[in-house]
């Protein structure tokens, strides 16, 4: 152990030491339990729960568990949660004491889109960073391509998270890549959140109650990428009454069915989504366009039950697909299947556990016909994952977090087989590894204007046999080879990563804040295209690949108005990153069991500013951001080892997004972007071999992309409730790019055909004016 890492345990465990002994000076009981929605009974994630002659309290974790420790005596409870009334009750405190509270939704507060459910100055005091919280009912309102409402596209509004491209659900975060982003359904892990080549994200928003973005100081429970956590909670379901609810749109169409299973007591939810295009393609008579197929679905089921007052289970799933063919000729499918099943208990009055098994798959299956010869190739990456969580609320200024989880992979590269007995196949070996981690974090109010959280992750990642393990030299020729039976060690890494954050309030209206994070990972994606693609690989850190690091220092400026109504946040940071990936020129990634041979490995840095100005609640509401930013890479073997921008620098990135309310029955909202353009390799020269044209291609990302920018408007109105209020129906329309601006998807190079010697510079883009209308119903 070195000495660096013996002063981190040192000074934890002062830390921890220090909070036990002040949470438990003097004799206090707690008053615990679930906040529910009095109408559906779901859980509500961040209810604000305070003891107002105290002006202390906490939130509901993601259980929506709450617990406050006082000493003895007769206090105002006090719950509040943005849609809801505002619940207070006297509680009496000589013993320890469960009470489980439901908040009753309120339409009209509703219909305002209020932004946040944080209490008054939550945004103030508390010590984290990068943190946003979206709401759904703010999402179903915005404009979005096609009419299919998007959480991933949603996120790419706020300052520090830039899309990938035009018409594109990756995203970038803070100088990291598409594949740095850790996003979580129900804490399985999703590894290609995108349908129709990236169009659309695999999220169908009818299933999803919460999403949250840590795109700074991530919390110590979350590990496994660089940049960011989008961590997606699945609605639990209606406990109280049955209610089906969808929408019919351009391509696609949706259907939720909720209900309780017990009623109180135990609730389901099925929501299922497909799009038409395909069907369309039927009515031609040309019989090449009609066997033609292009279409996704998305089922998602959940179900929970409460075993007692102590005790609840839950069980979901996530199933989609996509689905592109041509004829006879040609057939691709890929998606996603996620499970998991968690078992929430409360073991005393200040502990929570959340015990969770996680199944993640990922794969592809292309089919390629050639005369009477049927080539498939097929490739996965398949997770099994156990976690265990604890929450122990040792008093309201101390609270703790930790666990641990284990993660075993198996990365399927690639496999092509024909039908032809004649035809050898050719396999790339299985990767098998164990990723696996324990951490806590400590939450501590260190005086009336200081907060801290602190955390320390100790994870792990062990490759295993069986196979065969190549040792190659800086050219890249394999200078030895290892074979590794079944279960076989072959190289495993520790990680220490320290995490902390501190806010510093100079009044209840502003405070300052900073933080530092070390992140690792330990899975990494192969891509040497500029657009994603379903047939990318993942692979794990080898004996040649080390796993990524990365180190983000942060401060920031938070201010709130007096009547709490607008929020501005001013964050900076800075991020080093190494053991970053690159690519040989003209590397053969796929089907390679040598693909290691074909990477370059580097370092990379990122720093920027970031602004957001947000008007939380009233007839207008949304938010103002703008990003200006740097990010480089370096690798000896690319610009003479000097710094270069990377794809995903992005020096300016700005986004209006408006929301306004003209009655209780009509919503206008638009969203306004502009980003310059994406760092690119364009060619520098060319010449002319045997009547050929050779581009010359010198520096890396020399060039950049035109500048985006779009305007995309929509408005919605609600029909008329019937008496019983049983039925609810809504029209949204939308206009997508709403004054045509062509902006570039790629640019391709060709000699001019009047002036050989002279070049032309092609641009493609997608999308110029799409309108669209989707009816959305509920009974």
């Amino acid at each position: 152990m070195t000495a660096v890492t013996k002063r981190i345990l040192t000074l934890f465990c002062f830390f921890f030491t220090f909070s036990w002994n002040v949470a438990n000076a003097q004799e206090r009981f707690t008053v615990s339990g679930i906040i529910k929605d009095k109408s559906t009974g779901e859980v509500l994630i961040g209810a604000a729960v305070k003891i107002e002659e105290l002006n202390t309290g906490t939130t509901t974790n993601a259980y929506g568990f709450y617990a406050i420790s006082v000493k003895p005596g007769t206090y105002s409870l006090n719950v509040s949660f943005q849609g809801y009334q505002l619940f207070s009750q006297k509680t009496t405190l000589r013993a320890d004491l469960r009470n489980d509270i439901e908040l009753m939704p309120v339409s009209t507060v509703l219909n305002e889109v209020v932004v946040s459910s944080k209490r008054k100055n939550e945004h103030i005091a508390k010590p984290v960073m990068g943190v946003e919280k979206l709401n759904l009912s703010e999402i179903n309102l915005l404009p979005v391509l096609l009419g299919e409402r998007d959480v991933l596209k949603s996120i790419q509004l706020l300052p520090g998270i830039k899309s990938a491209g035009e018409g594109s659900s990756g995203f970038f975060v803070r100088g990291g890549s598409a594949d740095q982003n850790l996003i979580l359904l129900d804490e399985a892990p999703v590894y290609n959140a995108s349908h129709l080549l990236g169009f659309f994200s695999t999220f169908n928003s009818d299933a999803i109650k919460d999403v949250s973005v840590y795109k700074g100081s991530m919390p110590a429970q979350y590990g496994g990428r660089l940049s960011s956590v989008v961590d997606i909670k699945m609605k639990d379901g209606n406990s109280k009454d049955y209610n089906v609810s969808g929408g019919l749109g351009l391509i696609s169409s949706r259907i939720n069915i909720e209900g309780p299973i017990v009623k109180d007591k135990g609730s389901f939810i099925i929501s299922a989504r497909r799009t038409y295009a395909d069907q369309f393609l039927k009515l031609s008579r040309d019989t090449t366009v009609n066997n033609n197929k292009l279409y996704f679905y998305d089922l998602n089921l959940k179900a929970n039950y409460m075993l007692g007052k102590r005790d609840r289970l839950y069980l979901s799933g996530y199933f989609g697909r996509d689905v592109l063919g041509f004829a006879e000729t040609f057939k691709s499918d890929w998606g996603n299947t996620t499970g998991t099943l968690r078992w929430n208990h409360i073991f005393s009055r200040n502990l929570f556990s959340n015990t969770s098994l996680i199944y993640s798959n990922y794969n592809y299956v292309i089919k390629i016909k050639s005369g009477k010869q049927l080539l498939t190739i097929n490739s996965k990456i398949e997770d099994l994952n156990f976690k265990q969580d604890f929450d122990l609320f040792l008093n309201n200024n101390n609270k703790l977090k930790f666990g641990a989880n284990a993660i075993f992979h198996t990365n399927s590269p690639g496999r092509v087989t024909s039908d032809d007995s004649a035809f050898t196949g050719n396999k790339v070996q299985n990767k098998k590894s164990l990723e696996s981690a324990v951490y806590f974090s400590h939450e501590i109010k260190a005086s009336e204007r200081l907060n801290l959280i602190y955390g320390l992750r100790l994870s792990n990642l062990t490759v295993l046999g069986p196979g065969n393990f190549y040792t190659y030299d800086t050219a890249g020729n394999t200078t030895d080879t290892m074979r590794y039976g079944p279960g076989a060690t072959v190289v495993s890494y520790w990680n220490l990563e320290p995490r902390i954050s501190a806010s510093y309030q100079l009044n209840e209206r502003r405070s300052i804040k900073a933080s530092y994070t070390r992140n690792v990972q330990n899975l990494h994606f192969l891509s040497n295209t500029t657009t994603s693609s379903p047939t990318d690989l993942w692979l794990p850190s080898t004996n040649n690949v080390q796993p990524e690091t990365a180190d983000q220092f942060a401060i920031g400026y938070y201010q709130t108005s007096a009547n709490d109504q607008y929020e501005l946040t001013v964050e900076t940071y800075y991020k080093w990153m190494q053991h970053q990936i690159d690519y040989k020129s003209g590397a053969l990634l796929r089907a390679n069991d040598n693909v290691e041979n074909q990477l370059l490995y580097g370092v990379g840095r990122a720093y920027g500013i970031e602004w957001l100005l947000r008007k939380k609640y009233g007839r207008l509401s949304g938010w103002v951001g703008y990003t200006l930013s740097k990010t480089e890479r370096r690798f000896d073997q690319i610009n003479n080892g000097q710094y270069f921008p990377a794809r995903q620098d992005i020096t300016h990135d700005i986004s209006l997004v408006g929301i306004y309310k003209l009655s209780d029955r009509w919503a206008l909202s638009g969203t306004w972007v502009y980003n310059t353009g994406n760092a690119v390799t364009f060619p520098s020269g060319k010449y002319h071999v045997n009547g050929q044209t050779v581009f010359v291609y010198t520096e890396r990302n020399g060039y950049r992309m035109p500048p985006y920018h779009r305007l995309d408007i929509a408005a919605t109105v609600e029909n008329k409730k019937n008496k019983s209020r049983r039925y609810q129906s809504s029209w949204t329309f939308g206009i997508y790019n709403l004054y045509g601006r062509e902006n570039a998807y790629t640019i391709t190079f060709q000699d001019d055909p009047d002036h050989p010697e002279k070049t032309q510079a092609l641009r493609t883009a997608l999308f110029k004016f799409i309108p669209s209308i989707t009816w959305n119903f509920k009974f």
